[in-house]
């Protein structure tokens, strides 16, 4: 079919993991009988969000947060994007998303390939390298409707990414993601339309809800845009679901009236893929 309907879990995350998971899940739960057949929830949504949280919280892949998500899709019967958590592999920690089917299975897992070091003078000063190692992989996976492709919170400034991820056939970009205030009101809504515009494809960002006593604030406003750079669904700062119906003709008529595709000047330039 070409038409699905998309959810999107502002949660808003605790210090307590057990009570992020069951909450993640009975909002889940709710999206499912709404009628949503792609779930995603936040970047971080099993923990706060913070360099001295992660390897406290981190957990292995396969593990019981992600347990808990294969268990819930299975229930729901939907894809289940699970955000991202912590994850703990051989003494490094990542940034990662892990993806199941309504069977349960485990379909993709994407690290976090940008890592969030950044500072501006008076604003906001984050170093996820302090204690994140990068991801070295493209993550892809297929449903009944589209190709759908992942990237996590600053991965969504690399224009790059999403341009190999639409040479694979992507129709759907998915970044959880928890921009702050000093780049959320300058560049969140904004790099979705970029990225929905340049490569004629539907774009969704899972935001954390704002916890204005966080040490570090998540912008909020979770979005979905169309291939034509218009805004569908948008979430205001607290905890809410999010839902956008997919409209894959529209995404094709776009194609078709605008055929960038077929009119890129490859003998000039391309943006190639490294690794598989």
């Amino acid at each position: 079919s070409s038409a699905f309907r998309l959810a999107l879990i502002q949660l808003q995350v605790s210090s307590i993991k057990s009570d992020n998971v069951t909450r993640a899940c009975s909002l889940i739960r709710e999206a499912a009988t709404q009628g949503a057949k792609i779930v995603s929830l936040p970047e971080c949504f099993n923990c706060p969000y913070g360099t001295k949280y992660f390897p406290e919280y981190a957990e292995k892949i396969p593990g019981e947060s992600t347990q808990k998500l294969s268990e819930v899709a299975k229930e729901c019967n939907v894809y289940l994007i699970g955000g991202s958590i912590p994850e703990e592999d051989a003494g490094k920690f990542y940034n990662t998303c892990a993806v199941f089917g309504p069977d349960g299975t485990l379909l993709a897992k994407y690290r976090k390939l940008h890592l969030f070091d950044i500072d501006v003078p008076g604003k906001i000063t984050f170093q996820e390298s302090k204690t994140l190692s990068p991801g070295d992989s493209f993550s892809t996976f297929d449903t009944p409707y589209c190709r759908v492709g992942l990237g996590i919170c600053y991965d969504i400034r690399f224009a790059e990414l999403a341009q190999i991820y639409a040479q694979r056939g992507c129709q759907l970009l998915v970044y959880p993601g928890a921009f702050n205030l000093t780049t959320g009101p300058a560049h969140w809504e904004l790099l979705q339309r970029g990225r929905a515009v340049d490569n004629q494809l539907y774009v969704a960002t899972a935001s954390p809800a704002r916890d204005d006593q966080a040490s570090y604030v998540a912008w909020g406003h979770s979005t979905v845009v169309s291939p034509w750079g218009d805004v569908l669904a948008k979430a205001g700062t607290e905890e809410t679901v999010v839902y956008s119906d997919i409209d894959l003709k529209k995404l094709a008529e776009i194609r078709q009236q605008i055929p960038i595709f077929s009119q890129k000047r490859s003998d000039l330039y391309a943006v190639e893929a490294k690794k598989p």
